[in-house]
């Protein structure tokens, strides 16, 4: 089984709390103030960090989507 990152950058304060969680995965657009996903189907060694991105983003605006 393997996964998919989201962001909605609609919802993106740029708070970069992402990084910090799985800087693999997650940059930052210093341009447009909003998170970038590097990785959108990463390897599941990184999914920990992924899922901690996801709980503590404080605008909510990142999801993980399970595929098959």
């Amino acid at each position: 089984m393997s996964f998919r990152v989201v962001a909605d950058t609609d919802l993106c304060q740029g708070h970069q709390m992402c990084q910090g969680e799985a800087p693999e995965v997650f940059g930052f657009d210093t341009d447009a103030d909003v998170v970038t996903v590097l990785q959108q189907h990463p390897d599941e060694s990184l999914r920990i960090g992924v899922e901690s991105a996801v709980k503590y983003c404080p605008a909510m605006a990142l999801a993980i989507e399970e595929e098959q």
